[in-house]
């Protein structure tokens, strides 16, 4: 990918030619923190003057903040929950929710795993699903594999699970997938199993996959597809194996697939003239140029035009 970051905190501000002041804080998804550092670095080649503070603790760690009324904008990699939206009513916090891009969620096992080209989401859910606790190689998942309908037939190989907190929009975004549908109709909660090795960091995840040769991973589509040392498995969704790719993303074959958002904090684009310029940028032409310059995929005409429409009428709520 064009552009990582590891920082916790990015500033991202110049030091000459004023033409507007102020500032604009942005805090939220991991995933979405490299589009909107670019278009930061892009905003502040015109707009030197105005601050803008860029922070990746995770989607949910975010919306905690955007909901306290602490920042101006949360990116997320997964759709506002109802107890998030819950806690900005009780806050008074009014949002604008605009897509922004699309993204995949890429599984991944070691480049040195030849045993594993594809697996099925019934696969998935018999490895890291709320019913495979304790399960120490891929081939004990097989028996449950099969009786969701999967092959059954994953190699007898030490398996290392590494992935997202529950802290992540990846980690919501998985479970909703990939996990929900499966664990609605076997009476399970709709959660991972507890024993992984769990960051909010998808660069720490990828740097497990590549020490693990035998690891079972997922990440952002974006983090993963330059990384080195992993192998990008396909994924059956009940259609035959999909490779992830722009297009098979952006046309939803993949079956991992999803939206990025930014939510934006009406009253404060009212207050804050600096964060309604911003987002304007963000929106146009030239900014959402960084999407795919960063390695993600962008939008559809009619998807960009409806999230054009929400933001010059200001309309609020989650669609």
């Amino acid at each position: 990918m064009a552009f990582l970051v590891t920082a916790l905190l990015v500033a991202v501000a110049a030091c000459s030619g004023p033409t507007r002041s102020g500032s604009v804080v942005v805090s939220g998804s991991s995933t979405v923190e490299p589009i909107t550092i670019r278009i930061a670095e892009l905003f502040n080649d015109s707009e030197p003057t105005v601050d803008l503070l860029v922070d990746g603790p995770g989607t949910g760690d975010g919306f905690e903040m955007f909901c306290n009324g602490e920042t101006d904008i949360n990116d997320a990699s997964s759709k506002i929950a109802q107890e998030q939206i819950d806690a900005c009513v009780e806050n008074g916090i009014e949002f604008i929710e605009l897509q922004i891009a699309n993204d995949g969620i890429a599984v991944m096992t070691n480049e040195r795993n030849d045993a594993v080209d594809c697996v099925s989401t019934a696969d998935l859910y018999a490895l890291v699903g709320p019913e495979s606790q304790g399960l120490e190689t891929w081939a004990e998942a097989n028996e449950l594999s099969a009786e969701l309908g999967g092959r059954g037939d994953l190699p007898d190989l030490q398996l290392h699970v590494i992935g997202p907190g529950e802290e992540s929009g990846t980690f919501t975004s998985f479970i909703e997938l990939v996990i929900e549908e499966l664990s609605e109709d076997r009476g399970q909660d709709a959660t991972t199993r507890p024993d992984y090795q769990a960051s909010s960091d998808d660069n720490v995840i990828i740097q497990g996959v590549s020490g693990s040769p035998s690891s079972l991973a997922w990440a952002g589509y974006a983090f993963a597809r330059e990384a080195e040392g992993v192998k990008l498995l396909e994924v059956d969704g009940g259609d035959g194996c999909v490779a992830p790719s722009d297009e098979t993303i952006a046309d939803g074959s993949y079956p991992i697939s999803r939206p990025l958002y930014l939510y934006v904090s009406a009253d404060k684009v009212r207050s804050n003239p600096s964060l309604a310029e911003f987002v304007d940028f963000y929106l146009s032409d030239e900014g959402l140029a960084a999407v795919t310059e960063v390695g993600y995929v962008g939008l559809d005409e009619p998807t960009l035009e409806r999230t054009r429409a929400l933001w010059r009428t200001r309309t609020t709520g989650a669609a």
